[in-house]
């Protein structure tokens, strides 16, 4: 073994044995599904495990944006594992329980408290677009490829996995991808609404990197409230008043006047979350 091969041996990054793991970088924790050798397929323990990390992210104040990412740049989440649907999939009484384990971490993600983030690369099939549909800004790479072939399976999508969806893309585009099971590209999500913006590939990281970066310079009161308030109007009945009321919670906040003192000196504020 040459030296030059053993330094660049030396300088790969370590590979991380968990299936499913979280990186934290001041303001910003990126969760990383991590089974590149399947395309980031996701398997039921790791369903399992996304509620309890989501929730640990949501208690924590200091955080100000999460990250939804697949680990490498072959895809961001190819689907569920159907190599372990024989062990754990395989009747309705395994399909419950499994699908308890999707509906949990849908909406553990869904109602994150902190913004979230998808930066996309590659494929993202079936469970991969309803993670997708679970964050606010959603970022991926002209080459991406995106579908719902669940009808290939004869599998049947939960009205809690189809929830986020629905409101992300509406009735009439879910139909479409469901009943076709048809598998499209980068400007067709956009246009479809599946994304927020497509770059090309080489800018996805680059591109997340600075709307992160605009996030977590606001105030973070203010992007919670915020999250809060457009995932509440995605429900049918009627604000009341006391939900209304806390849209005037702001104004005692310290973050609205480090925000206002900031302006009128023509300085950056610095926002402190209180």
């Amino acid at each position: 073994m040459t030296e030059e091969t053993i330094q660049a041996k030396e300088n790969e990054t370590p590979v991380r044995p968990e299936a499913i793991y979280v990186e934290r970088d001041e303001h910003v924790a990126t969760i990383v599904i991590n089974q590149p050798q399947k395309h980031n397929a996701i398997t039921l323990a790791m369903w399992q495990e996304i509620p309890d990390i989501i929730n640990a992210l949501s208690t924590d104040d200091s955080l100000r944006c999460v990250v939804l990412r697949g680990a490498g740049e072959e895809a961001f989440c190819s689907g569920c594992d159907i190599g372990e649907f024989v062990d754990v999939r395989s009747n309705r009484e395994q399909g419950i329980i499994y699908g308890e384990a999707m509906k949990k971490a849908v909406f553990a993600l869904y109602n994150c408290r902190h913004p979230l983030v998808a930066q996309v690369h590659g494929l993202c099939l079936g469970a991969g677009i309803e993670l997708l549909s679970t964050c606010d800004i959603r970022i991926c790479g002209e080459s991406s490829i995106f579908g719902v072939p669940a009808k290939n399976l004869g599998l049947v999508l939960s009205y809690a996995e189809l929830e986020p969806l629905y409101h992300l893309v509406g009735s009439n585009i879910l139909m479409e991808m469901l009943l076709e099971g048809r598998v499209f590209g980068a400007e067709e999500a956009r246009e479809k609404k599946l994304v927020t913006r497509a770059v090309p590939d080489e800018m996805v990281a680059e591109e997340t990197t600075t709307a992160v970066q605009r996030i977590i310079q606001g105030a973070p009161l203010t992007a919670r409230w915020h999250k809060k308030f457009v995932r509440r109007l995605a429900r049918s009945e009627p604000v009341t008043s006391d939900e209304n009321a806390e849209s005037f919670y702001c104004y005692d906040t310290e973050d609205y006047r480090i925000g206002c003192a900031a302006f009128l000196l023509r300085d950056h504020p610095i926002f402190k979350g209180k």
